[in-house]
């Protein structure tokens, strides 16, 4: 049996270091707030001092960058495993649910990710780059619906903000404003459909 090189080890533990940080952070936004995290309680939770965490995160906001990827991470692989409706409209649907439905799943990611909870936090231009996948796998569902307006990107995006928002802020846990997401997209898909050459509407 050949034993695993010693670096390797010490990476698989440093990593998993990393996870087990990332997971207590969370653990921690979602019970006291985002912005209530601090270094201190990061460190008690897993059984540790907090300089030592600085071996893994040079700061709070470096943890607040991790965790920005880790989410958006996991929207892309929402994203990625769901298997798209060939009608355009019931596509639309599914996206529109599946925003948001991980919005309203859990408000701390909701707001790290589409929220400036945090002040004078930005995103890593690598964690930034996450983001923007995301973007563009949700414009090239619109694309693929036969949405390609800027315009119409930016209502469709908006519409699905608001109704994140709104059930967020007003009914976290609910279901009141995610009920409606079917009928927002069709009125949403009317509108824009009504004004394409010849009135055309998708069926």
């Amino acid at each position: 049996m050949i034993a695993e090189p010693t670096q390797d080890r010490r990476a698989k533990r440093h990593e998993a270091t990393r996870t087990e940080i990332l997971e207590a952070a969370w653990e921690l936004a979602r019970s006291q707030g985002l912005a209530a995290l601090t270094l201190r309680d990061v460190a008690r939770r897993i059984g540790t001092r907090p300089p030592s965490l600085y071996w893994y995160f040079d700061s709070k906001h470096a943890i607040y960058d991790a965790m920005f990827a880790d989410a958006n991470r996991q929207l892309l692989a929402r994203l990625a495993e769901q298997t798209w409706p060939d009608d355009p409209r019931e596509a639309m649907r599914t996206l529109a649910h599946i925003f948001v439905e991980f919005s309203t799943e859990d408000v701390a990611r909701y707001q790290l990710m589409f929220q400036r909870t945090i002040p004078d936090f930005e995103p890593s231009p690598e964690s930034y780059a996450l983001a923007l996948e995301v973007l563009e796998m949700g414009r090239q569902r619109y694309h693929a619906a036969g949405l390609t307006k800027p315009a119409d990107f930016d209502l469709g995006t908006a519409l699905i903000a608001g109704l994140s928002a709104q059930q967020t802020a007003n009914e976290p846990g609910g279901d009141r404003w995610v009920r409606l997401v079917d009928d927002a997209v069709d009125m949403y898909l009317d509108h824009v459909f009504s004004k394409t050459a010849g009135g055309r509407r998708q069926p």
